[in-house]
C-alpha cells in the first residue's frame, strides 16, 4: 500500500510539474523557426527590445537599437502593430534542408488584435547561422503593401 501510495504521489508531481506555465514562450534556438518565433514574440508580447536584439544579427541589432522601442521598432520598420498576437510558422514551404544549413527563409502567420479588430498578417524573416544559433538577419518587406 504504502509503495502504491508513493507511485500515486510522484505521478500526481509529474503531472501538475506539466501543467505549470511561466507565460515565457517555450521552445528550442536550434531551428530557425523556433528562433524567429521566439524573436517576434519577445518584440511584440514581452515588448523588451533589448532583449529581441540578443536575437538578432549584429546589423539589425543596430537598426533596432536606433528606434529606441519595441514599438517604435515594430510599427516603423516591421510595419505590423498588436496589442496582443500569437506566431505560428509557416510549415507549407518548409524545406527539411534548411534546418541543417547556415541559411533559411522562414514564413511567420501573425494572427492577433489592435485596437480591438483582429489583424491577420504573415512575414518572411532570412535567418542565419552561427556558432549553432540562429539570429533574424531580415524581416523582408510586405510584398503585397501598397
Amino acid at each position: 500500500m504504502k509503495l502504491f501510495l508513493t507511485i500515486c504521489a510522484f505521478v500526481c508531481a509529474l503531472m501538475l510539474q506539466g501543467c505549470s506555465d511561466d507565460g515565457t514562450p517555450s521552445g528550442e534556438n536550434n531551428t530557425p523557426g523556433e528562433s524567429a518565433t521566439l524573436y517576434f514574440d519577445t518584440l511584440y508580447n514581452s515588448k523588451d527590445l533589448n532583449k529581441a536584439m540578443t536575437m538578432a544579427t549584429p546589423k539589425l541589432a543596430r537598426i533596432m537599437k536606433s528606434y529606441g522601442t519595441a514599438k517604435q521598432f515594430a510599427r516603423n520598420l516591421v510595419n505590423m502593430q498588436y496589442d496582443e498576437v500569437v506566431i505560428e510558422v509557416d510549415m507549407t514551404n518548409m524545406s527539411l534542408r534548411e534546418q541543417y544549413g547556415d541559411k533559411a527563409n522562414i514564413n511567420l502567420i501573425f494572427t492577433g488584435y489592435f485596437n480591438g479588430n483582429k489583424v491577420d498578417d504573415m512575414r518572411s524573416v532570412k535567418m542565419i547561422r552561427k556558432k549553432g544559433k540562429w539570429y533574424v538577419d531580415k524581416i523582408n518587406p510586405d510584398p503585397f503593401a501598397r
